[in-house]
């Protein structure tokens, strides 16, 4: 499932990186793992992960979960812009916290079949 604007954030990238980043994706989907993903540092347990692709000198990244039932939720894709350090920018960090927060609820939503 694509949470807020990941689906359209991730079209903007090189067909090359889309399709690296969808096959991970699909990876995560049959319970497996892409060798470019790793657990998204500050989210404990490892259950928010990313993956990252490079690509003719920059970096961009897909940030999902597998933490709930009904779904790979897809929280956020975008380009490091900063080229200094590894570390996910805060603004970044803060987005994808939101939107860790509306998939609970949307597979919460599925659970109960639409009904709360």
């Amino acid at each position: 499932m694509w949470v807020g604007t990941s689906l359209e954030d991730l079209k903007r990238f090189p067909d090359e990186v889309q399709d690296e980043m969808g096959y991970g994706i699909y990876l995560a989907q049959m319970g497996d793992k892409h060798r470019k993903t790793k657990p998204l540092k500050g989210f404990k347990g490892g259950r928010v992960l990313e993956m990252i692709s490079d690509h003719q000198g920059d970096t961009y990244r897909a940030v999902y979960t597998v933490r709930l039932v009904h779904a790979v939720y897809v929280l956020h894709a975008f380009q490091k812009k900063s080229k200094k350090g590894v570390e996910t920018p805060r603004r970044d960090v803060e987005l994808i916290e939101q939107r860790l927060t509306r998939a609970a609820e949307m597979d919460t939503e599925a659970t109960s079949g639409g009904r709360q």
